[in-house]
């Protein structure tokens, strides 16, 4: 015959296998250490009231009970009080407000914040339900709802954007982190809401179109139209400041703000901004303030080029050679480029001459003079 139990016996048990492994015994757990059942058959003489016992509980039950054990099916209840002073625990440790991802909540006997969360949802554990953990917090501490976020204006966001200029001199941008006396708030998060149209925003907008509308602030995306004048004004104000014409690969541009010369050539190459397209800055200063433009020299002539010589050796006394310079009275032209031109067969001119032999031609024969020139009268007379 099996000797009977008593809830002590049961109790003492379960006490010593606490002391063994750490935690409560499960009905899982195999033979009770010291007695002559499983906890599984100790469970169900518990229920049934097997060898002495009252029956009508179940071994979780018991240790919840007298132990209290954390029962899986029936958790113990919760009160918003609790919660919320588990809840200021938890920001007092970490600076931040829990959600139902933290985890469990320390110093409880087996709670997790999914747990309160599903209780605050569903209206279990003595809970009225159809609320969330982000909601209560909301409500009774002021904690920021990522859910259930407050409306924005535009004017709003203008004067926390007024403020951030005041503080450093520069309009913000997405990536210019959180707003500045708007806890919570961020740069990315405004303007992610004006281009969705959350939070009671129209959709499609964006913080760098707002700034742009209402504070003249350039907007990378959508620069403003140029115009030929503009180009114009900006490229002889370079001149006057630098003695020489701004290239495509020219960086900002004083007195326009945001302006460089690249972006000005990338608007006249692809018609960007108003612009027609198919052209570079140096085509257009070309045609509208003759600046010489490397990728398309003017033609040469044979005639032309002995033209310059003569005039070099009238001058100078000697013939041109390719280091000479700079020819006087032309757009930027030099021996050197009139040389290679000669050389190579570019800018109008055949192929493989020298300026030598160009040259030479003319070297050879008398220079003509005017009529009554003293120097060929002298000539004549020593013939």
């Amino acid at each position: 015959m099996k000797s009977q139990l008593t809830i002590d016996a049961v109790l003492a048990w379960c006490d010593a296998f606490r002391d063994r492994r750490g935690r409560w015994p499960r009905i899982s757990d195999g033979p009770v250490p010291g007695a002559d059942l499983t906890w599984c058959a100790l469970n169900l003489a518990l229920a049934r009231g097997y060898r002495g016992l009252s029956g009508g509980h179940s071994l979780a039950a018991l240790l919840r009970d007298r132990r209290g054990a954390r029962h899986r099916t029936y958790p113990p209840r919760l009160t918003l009080a609790q919660i919320l002073a588990w809840a200021d625990a938890h920001h007092a440790r970490t600076g931040d407000w829990p959600g139902h991802d933290s985890g469990p909540v320390p110093d409880t006997n087996g709670e997790t914040w999914l747990a309160v969360e599903t209780a605050l949802r569903a209206g279990s554990r003595g809970l009225r339900g159809g609320s969330s953990l982000a909601r209560l917090l909301t409500a009774r501490r002021g904690a920021r709802n990522h859910l259930d976020l407050p409306a924005l204006t535009a004017q709003q966001i203008l004067r926390w954007a007024d403020a951030h200029y005041r503080r450093t001199g520069a309009w913000p941008a997405i990536g210019s982190g959180p707003v500045a006396g708007a806890p919570g708030e961020s740069w990315h998060a405004v303007d992610a809401a004006l281009l969705m149209g959350h939070r009671g925003l129209p959709r499609g907008g964006s913080l760098a179109r707002l700034l742009a509308k209402h504070r003249g602030v350039r907007n990378p995306a959508a620069p403003p139209a140029l115009a030929p004048e503009h180009l114009l004004a900006w490229a002889d104000a370079h001149y006057r400041r630098t003695g020489a014409w701004p290239v495509g690969a020219g960086g900002a541009i004083d007195g326009a703000p945001g302006e460089t010369w690249a972006a000005v050539e990338a608007a006249l190459r692809a018609g960007l901004r108003g612009l027609p397209g198919g052209d570079s800055l140096a085509r257009f200063l070309a045609r509208h303030r003759g600046k010489r433009n490397p990728a398309a020299l003017p033609r040469l002539t044979l005639t032309r080029i002995r033209g310059w010589a003569r005039d070099h050796h009238a001058r100078t006394g000697a013939w041109p050679t390719r280091g000479s310079g700079a020819i006087p009275g032309t757009a930027g032209e030099t021996w050197h480029a009139v040389a290679k031109a000669l050389e190579r067969g570019r800018r109008g001119l055949p192929a493989g001459l020298t300026l030598a032999r160009t040259i030479r031609r003319i070297a050879t024969r008398p220079l003509l003079r005017p009529a009554g020139d003293p120097n060929v009268a002298a000539r004549g007379t020593t013939g």
